[in-house]
């Protein structure tokens, strides 16, 4: 099984660990377009006034710009702790122990803006993109990424793809249809008995999730087998049109 997360605009600065190397990233397939956001982020970080406006951020973040000028040079850490937030706060994947993180490791992708999907434990640095940014000297990110990143996934010939991305991540890279996968969607039932879609709490059921994953490890090859195992974890999960709720 492969695991598909969407990244946290929040990210823990700094790092121990040596500088960006895109050939040792997951998918390296995907090489050509990472080079290309990486060196169009470092050019646009030159004009800071027109990062900010690009980048939209305050006052108070400016300081991100330098986070991507540094994009080949900065320390680096594992992508599952680089990430901080709702999602990756409840995973707490720092207080997993080797084998759980190995599995993270081995099955769970973090769909990032600049280089793509990349392993859960590939060293990645701080940066400041999101899916929905025009860079200068670019094309759209979904026009950059879509097509190579579908292409990348079937590549890697995975068994069964559980998508806990968020929509604007899943168009810079949509699961091909000949990819056994199923797209999760976080819901909870009102006292009336209808179903609604969650926000907040929908990114610490996905966090959890994972974590009771790489905890027991299971043998997942479909959406029957995901269910029977979320089961035994005492979760609600149901089809619907294609997708997957998870009940909160």
């Amino acid at each position: 099984m492969l695991v598909l997360l969407p990244p946290s605009e929040t990210k823990r600065p700094g790092g121990d660990g040596a500088p960006l190397d895109v050939a040792d990233l997951a998918l390296p397939a995907l090489a050509p377009q990472r080079q290309e956001v990486i060196d169009a982020l470092i050019a646009l970080s030159a004009d800071e006034d027109l990062a900010a406006r690009v980048l939209r951020l305050s006052a108070a973040r400016r300081h991100e710009i330098a986070d991507n000028a540094a994009l080949r040079t900065a320390p680096t850490m594992p992508a599952i702790d680089r990430y901080t937030g709702v999602l990756f706060d409840a995973l707490d994947a720092s207080s997993l122990d080797d084998a759980a993180r190995a599995w993270i490791g081995e099955h769970v992708l973090i769909h990032s803006a600049p280089f793509g999907p990349v392993g859960g434990m590939d060293a990645i640095p701080a940066y400041r993109l999101a899916a929905g940014t025009s860079v200068p000297g670019l094309p759209a990110l979904r026009r950059q990424w879509a097509a190579p990143v579908s292409a990348a996934l079937a590549a890697s010939l995975p068994a069964f793809v559980l998508d806990l991305r968020s929509e604007a991540y899943v168009a810079l890279g949509p699961v091909p249809e000949e990819v056994a996968s199923a797209y999760v969607r976080v819901v909870a039932e009102t006292e009336d008995g209808a179903v609604r879609a969650l926000n907040h709490f929908n990114k610490k059921a996905k966090g959890e999730l994972v974590r009771d994953l790489a905890r027991d490890r299971p043998k997942i090859r479909s959406r029957v087998q995901f269910a029977a195992w979320a089961t035994t974890r005492g979760r609600r999960v149901e089809s619907d049109a294609g997708e997957l709720r998870l009940y909160a």
